[in-house]
């Protein structure tokens, strides 16, 4: 099963790249992360006609995260536990049956967190703690999770081009990094860096400053997988290629591929 994660940063800003993308690489499932619609707003019978189930947790103009899938998606819930007041849209949760297993897949959209320090950046940490307390639930499932987004992390140095231009940034500072990295230690395996290693391996360039033709990226989308889940990888990779072509997001789709 292809299982990918892609910030689109809006949905009608990617209303023919996207569909072209899933066309091309034909994933099972995906993730979707500022998709900036509503649920009413969503275009999904350009999904639905290509074979995908549609589910979203939208807000208007910002944030918003869906998901599509070739495959049934049950007992779908919205919104990270933890904060009954926060009403910014950047968390679903959905399982989906595969051919030998079952998936619980989330899909997440984790605060930028800048100016940092400041009350944005209090969010994403606080956001961070209840997505700690979550997965820590999820993994007493003793079932396969995946947590796949955009997490705003810069995990390490070698996952940004220039990591001295990033150290203050609230992508990159030390408490963001402890807080990845707290979740992590709960038992989870980061994907990519279970299958590639070393630097230059980047989702994200910004629009400003030529960044994508100097190869001026970072590295903030990923998944985490479950001990159960991890057992079941066989590849993950980054379609970068997608950053360079008409009417780009500054993101461009991570995917793994699970033998479930």
């Amino acid at each position: 099963m292809k299982i990918a994660t892609f910030n689109i940063n809006g949905i009608k800003a990617r209303i023919d790249a996207l569909p072209a993308w899933l066309d091309e690489a034909s994933p099972d499932v995906v993730l979707l992360q500022e998709i900036k619609s509503v649920d009413d707003g969503f275009p999904r019978e350009i999904f639905e006609e290509r074979g995908y189930n549609v589910e979203t947790h939208g807000q208007k103009g910002f944030n918003g995260v869906a998901i599509l899938s070739k495959r049934p998606l049950e007992d779908v819930t919205r919104g990270l536990p933890g904060d009954d007041t926060d009403e910014q849209a950047r968390w679903i949760e959905a399982t989906v049956v595969g051919d030998h297993r079952a998936l619980r897949l989330c899909g997440l959209y984790l605060p930028n967190g800048n100016p940092a320090p400041g009350p944005k950046y209090d969010y994403k940490l606080a956001w961070m703690d209840r997505l700690h307390a979550r997965a820590r639930d999820l993994l007493a499932s003793e079932e396969p999770v995946l947590m796949g987004g955009d997490y705003n992390i810069i995990p390490q140095d070698e996952d940004a081009a220039r990591p001295d231009a990033w150290r203050e940034d609230a992508l990159a500072r030390p408490e963001s990094r402890a807080a990845f990295r707290r979740i992590l230690n709960l038992g989870f395996t980061e994907a990519f860096r279970a299958q590639v290693q070393g630097p230059g391996h980047y989702t994200f360039w910004d629009y400003q400053a030529g960044a994508w033709n100097k190869n001026d990226g970072i590295r903030i989308d990923h998944f985490l997988l479950s001990p159960q889940a991890a057992d079941l990888m066989t590849d993950c990779g980054i379609d970068k290629d997608i950053r360079g072509r008409d009417k780009p997001s500054d993101h461009v789709p991570l995917w793994v591929e699970l033998n479930a």
